[in-house]
């Protein structure tokens, strides 16, 4: 599945220079099938030791996630190969995410990469069946290859249903635009497929839970749930974008400046926060911006010491400020501002500061237009 939503987790390492991690949730997956393996060979294979057992459950276990591995890097692969950046893969609980930096830029190229994913494990299935056919004298391979060629099958059937955002899902939006010309238009037809897929899923688990399946029932619902959301998501995330593409920072940056002096109070400074409502500010020495101080960063330091402590002890030094230029696009701004955990960045031209912009304020706009009703235009 190729994303671009960020998912956190424990590093492994690079490949082709790809940062992989392994998101907290991967361990739970990891131990479930490697217990449900050591079940099943247990059953199959009688003779076999229970070392047997439990070994060759850990390795088909981690020969599917290499598998995932192998899926997640196709799509890598080919985004590439089109100039488009691949920040990173994370293992989770539903398989893998491939952090692509930003949609492909037409129908031809969003179809390829998308369907680069399944197409790589129906050949990773085709390679562990050719093994469990043809490759003689050692069961445990065997069974382990025949386990890993219908697992590569299911990922791959799984990830070409036409719902957003699984992989068939981004193939049918990859027709879809190429059809209407229409990338809004193409998300809105993929995420109602993947809406429509994710409330089936829902229905059959509550229907085998209510037929006594209840492990197999809970599971298919969840899962359903998840892609639900999913769709939900990756749609708002898509519109977020479309809605912002076109909105800089010097169109809706404040140019009133509000400055401190860097020898004031955090009382004093508070008192000005209160009367005027600006929760930021920057900070000035000797008629020059030195810095930049929040309500935030003044309320880290105890109150019975705010008569006595200065702004500058609490502000952020101009040279560690986060900036943005006025021709910068509000969307890369807001991402950065996410990212970096703020809410306010100063508008920097040449050596000046020329505005003020906050996350609240690219949020107005964005409801502003969203409410207006200015989603779709053509791609």
């Amino acid at each position: 599945m190729a994303q671009a939503e960020h998912v956190s987790g424990i590093r492994l390492g690079r490949i082709l220079g790809i940062p992989i991690y392994l998101h907290t949730s991967w361990f739970l997956i990891f131990l479930l099938i490697t217990l449900s393996l050591r079940t099943q060979f247990t059953a199959q294979h009688p003779g076999w030791t229970a070392t047997q057992h439990w070994v060759l459950g850990i390795i088909t276990s981690l020969l599917f996630f290499a598998s995932v591995v192998f899926h997640e890097m196709s799509h890598s692969i080919v985004a590439m190969r089109y100039h488009i950046n691949v920040q990173s893969i994370t293992l989770f609980v539903f398989g893998g995410l491939a952090r692509i930096e930003h949609d492909a830029p037409n129908a031809k190229q969003e179809f390829t990469i998308a369907i680069a994913g399944p197409l790589s494990s129906l050949f990773l299935a085709a390679c562990f069946w050719s093994v469990w056919r043809f490759v003689h004298g050692s069961e445990m391979v065997t069974a382990a290859a025949k386990w890993l060629a219908l697992t590569n099958l299911v990922l791959a059937i799984f990830n070409l249903v036409p719902g957003f955002p699984l992989d068939g899902g981004r193939v049918l939006r990859g027709i879809a635009w190429g059809i209407t010309g229409n990338f809004m238009r193409a998300t809105q037809i993929a995420a109602s497929a993947g809406r429509f897929f994710a409330y089936f899923l829902i229905a059959i688990g509550v229907w085998q839970a209510l037929n006594g399946n209840w492990v197999g029932g809970l599971w298919m619902a969840f899962i359903g749930w998840f892609l639900l959301e999913a769709a939900r998501e990756s749609f708002a995330q898509v519109a977020i974008r479309d809605t912002l593409a076109d909105v800089r920072a010097e169109d809706i940056m404040v140019r009133d400046i509000p400055t401190v002096t860097r020898d004031i109070s955090i009382d004093e400074y508070v008192h000005e926060v209160l009367r005027t409502g600006r929760r930021c500010h920057i900070v000035t020495g000797a008629g020059l911006p030195v810095g930049l101080v929040t309500l935030q960063s003044a309320k880290s330091v105890p109150r019975e010491q705010w008569s006595n402590t200065s702004v500058q002890a609490v502000m952020v030094p101009m040279a560690k400020v986060q900036r943005a230029a006025p021709g910068d696009l509000a969307l890369s701004i807001l991402e950065r501002m996410q990212s970096e955990d703020i809410n306010q960045m100063p508008i920097v031209s040449g050596e000046h500061i020329v505005g003020m912009i906050g996350r609240d304020a690219i949020l107005r706009v964005l409801q502003t237009r969203l409410q207006a009703g200015h989603l779709a235009k053509p791609s």
